[in-house]
């Protein structure tokens, strides 16, 4: 059989046209090299070369010196390819999060990832967190960001980060004028819109303010569309307030479990593909920088470990 090795060494005998040069270029003794050339030709039934010392192709050598450089360009080529798509340099990601995610995190952490990560390619869905939970378990999507919650059979979750919850309004609204944090029974005569965030809160008190909600929206921009046009408030994540219209106002509260943890989801029972391991190690490199430019909590910081 003939060695991806052997043709290497031929063709660099045939450029240099003497042993002792393709030697001191290869790190090998000149013996050793003539035995591989000795050991090719005898697999080829034909000499490579005019004479012993090596200047001159016969036409067998010439064919054989064409075709090999062919066959260790792409067999080089191929070895990268693979190299690289173990490190995470290429490959396709399939990535779902929660909206406020996608919009304020993600742009530049993906940015930068695919900055180092030149062939890598990302496919980015942003949906609730029950529809991030649902894609991962199903297998859609690789890994996702969203709150933790039911339906977490076959899913692995990593704690990122939390974020403290707001109440949302409009600056007409009498809320909107109160001093200091506000506790649950100053929100029990506007009416609620329910979201998909506030499912994880389990304050009796906000339990049953919300039992009196006869409005929910999963998608952010009508859910802020329906507050603008004094539908009620809402309670949102503090990311998903940074960029509020001018209309509107977010107004911290007094409960401390007012939080929403976001965490790292994956499939459970299956190896990671090594893009989706590069993205969760380039996650977690990012979330210091990402915590003090945003102001959410990460797991460093509770003593949860990221």
């Amino acid at each position: 059989m003939i060695r991806i090795d052997s043709l290497r060494a031929f063709i660099v005998v045939a450029e240099t046209g003497t042993l002792r040069e393709a030697a001191d270029q290869l790190n090998r003794t000149q013996s050793a090299l003539s035995m591989t050339l000795k050991q090719l030709e005898a697999e080829l039934g034909g000499s490579l070369f005019e004479t012993d010392r090596k200047r001159d192709l016969t036409d067998l050598g010439h064919y054989v010196r064409q075709v090999a450089l062919d066959i260790v360009r792409d067999h080089d080529h191929g070895i990268d390819l693979i190299k690289r798509y173990a490190k995470g340099k290429s490959g396709r990601l399939r990535l779902v999060s929660v909206p406020s995610v996608a919009a304020l995190i993600l742009p530049d952490l993906l940015q930068t990832f695919l900055d180092s990560q030149k062939d890598a390619e990302i496919d980015l869905v942003d949906t609730d967190s029950a529809a991030v939970r649902k894609a991962i378990a199903s297998g859609r999507a690789d890994l996702g960001i969203a709150s933790p919650g039911a339906g977490l059979d076959g899913i692995e979750t990593e704690f990122l980060f939390s974020d403290e919850l707001y109440a949302v309004c409009r600056k007409d609204c009498t809320l909107a004028q109160c001093r200091g944090p506000l506790e649950w029974g100053q929100l029990q005569d506007f009416p609620l819109i329910m979201n998909e965030t506030l499912f994880q809160l389990e304050s009796i008190e906000f339990r049953r303010l919300a039992s009196h909600s006869r409005l929910s929206a999963r998608n952010i921009l009508s859910l802020l569309a329906m507050v603008r046009a004094g539908a009620g408030i809402t309670i949102l994540p503090g990311l998903a307030t940074v960029s509020l219209d001018p209309e509107l106002v977010a107004l911290p509260l007094a409960d401390p479990a007012c939080l929403r943890n976001v965490c790292l989801l994956s499939r459970s029972g299956r190896a990671p593909s090594p893009i989706a391991q590069a993205m969760r190690l380039h996650l977690r490199n990012s979330l210091p920088l990402l915590a003090g430019r945003y102001g959410f909590i990460t797991g460093q910081e509770n003593g949860n470990p990221v």
